[in-house]
């Protein structure tokens, strides 16, 4: 574990959450091959189905590589990276709205026309609905790939490298749940899978730049993430009810290829990492101001 650090991360991840998510794949809400189905919460089995496999995942496998490699220190520096808040504020806005905006106007493009008015309601639980989303969602996953498994990567191959090998195993390690009611099973084929990892790849570009530009903060990593889950959660049904759940996917595809197109060329593959000695590490904080 010393010597291999993120392979064992990596791997204790994906052992970790699908072993979790057996239970779920194999009951009423997946395969059916038990005789059980899943509470519900809210409408969705995810409380109960999913995020067992998500916390057992990235955060525990992250934290029990960190305490048996780093011990202590390492631990209370994770605390101080995971709680990294003090951040320009205007990465916040940036972030707050860029997400909507992006998914609405790739939704508008491939519906032909604009979004409908969401009623007051719905408004009212976006922002209830992110601070939830950042406990669940947020918390469990991304102290494992963006805090834990980025950086180490990142220092060793580079930013371009690390986010190529993040994005793909971020993707690949839903896959259990396209055998459930989460990812649409039985109506899921291999082109949806498909899409939903090179989405996944697409979308960790956009990551690895707004982690090196806000020098790590992992408060702000999460709301980027969170920020796609809560529009598809709050939003995207009543804004475009004519939209089929195909099309709504279609919309993240396309502005997240969009997006990390128009980062890769303007930085250059930077990726938000400061120019460094040796083989692109991030060896110097890295300047949060908005520039």
């Amino acid at each position: 574990m010393h010597r291999s650090p993120v392979i064992w991360f990596f791997s204790l991840a994906f052992v970790l959450s699908w072993a979790a998510w057996t239970p779920y794949v194999l009951s009423e809400n997946g395969l059916g091959v038990w005789q059980f189905a899943f509470p519900t919460t809210g409408g969705s089995t995810q409380l109960f189905g999913v995020l067992p496999g998500a916390y057992l995942g990235p955060i525990v496998s992250a934290l029990l590589v960190t305490g048996v490699t780093e011990g202590r220190a390492g631990l209370r520096a994770w605390r101080g990276r995971m709680t990294k808040f003090r951040v320009n504020w205007r990465w916040y806005a940036v972030v707050l709205l860029s997400v909507p905006a992006a998914l609405i106007i790739a939704s508008s493009a491939l519906g032909d026309r604009g979004p409908a008015m969401p009623p007051a309601v719905v408004l009212a639980a976006f922002l209830p609905g992110l601070l939830l989303q950042m406990v669940t969602t947020g918390l469990a996953e991304e102290p494992g790939w963006r805090e834990f498994a980025m950086p180490r990567l990142q220092h060793r191959y580079g930013p371009l490298a690390a986010t190529v090998v993040v994005g793909p195993l971020w993707g690949v390690w839903h896959l259990p749940l396209f055998l459930t009611e989460w990812g649409g099973y039985p109506d899921v084929n291999g082109l949806h899978v498909l899409k939903f990892v090179v989405t996944a790849i697409a979308f960790s570009f956009v990551m690895t730049w707004v982690f090196n530009r806000s020098g790590g903060s992992m408060p702000l990593v999460m709301l980027l993430h969170c920020g796609i889950n809560n529009y598809f959660s709050v939003l995207s049904l009543d804004m475009f009810p004519w939209l089929s759940k195909e099309a709504t996917s279609n919309a993240f595809l396309l502005s997240a290829v969009t997006a990390a197109l128009v980062l890769l060329v303007a930085t250059r593959g930077r990726l938000g990492c400061p120019p460094a000695s040796g083989d692109g590490a991030l060896d110097a904080p890295v300047d949060v101001r908005m520039s």
